[in-house]
């Protein structure tokens, strides 16, 4: 684990708020000079404490407006089932966020498709056919409340 101090937390506080600042606009928010907040900056890039960047995209107005809750029960536990169904659900690109859980169900999945109909078509052709599935179960998103919220740091 990286140790993070109280600078590399406003560095990374200013980040998840807006991650198109340049060096020098980062510099400025979090009060230091451009060198040594850009050498902050790629350590922790190095060290895997920022992943990435991205845009954060409005599904609902890219047409993306039906989101559903999946939860998967698997018929096996063992180690090559688990894995073919991690790497078989991972390529399904309408999931946007695959979680294994304790206990029952077994994952949760978070998917999202144009509608119903196309839904249903993902549920019936690639979701149910996903390697040692023996139920799904799956609720409507009415709103959402929470997303995408920042780490609290």
């Amino acid at each position: 684990m990286f140790h993070v101090d109280d600078v590399d937390r406003k560095i990374l506080a200013e980040l998840q708020r807006d991650g198109r600042l340049t060096a020098t606009e980062l510099a400025e928010r979090v009060r230091l000079s451009v060198s040594p907040c850009h050498r902050r900056l790629r350590a922790l890039e190095r060290s895997g404490a920022i992943g990435g960047y991205r845009a954060h995209l409005n599904a609902a107005a890219l047409g993306l407006t039906f989101d559903a809750v999946v939860f998967v029960t698997m018929r096996e536990s063992d180690r090559s089932t688990m894995q073919a169904f991690e790497e078989a659900v991972a390529e399904i690109p309408n999931v946007l966020q695959a979680q294994r859980l304790f206990g029952d169900p077994d994952y949760l999945l978070r998917v999202v498709s144009r509608d119903l109909g196309a839904f249903q078509q993902l549920y019936d052709e690639r979701l149910s056919a996903l390697p040692g599935v023996q139920r799904l179960s799956s609720t409507l998103v009415m709103k959402s409340i929470v997303e995408n919220r920042p780490l609290p740091l």
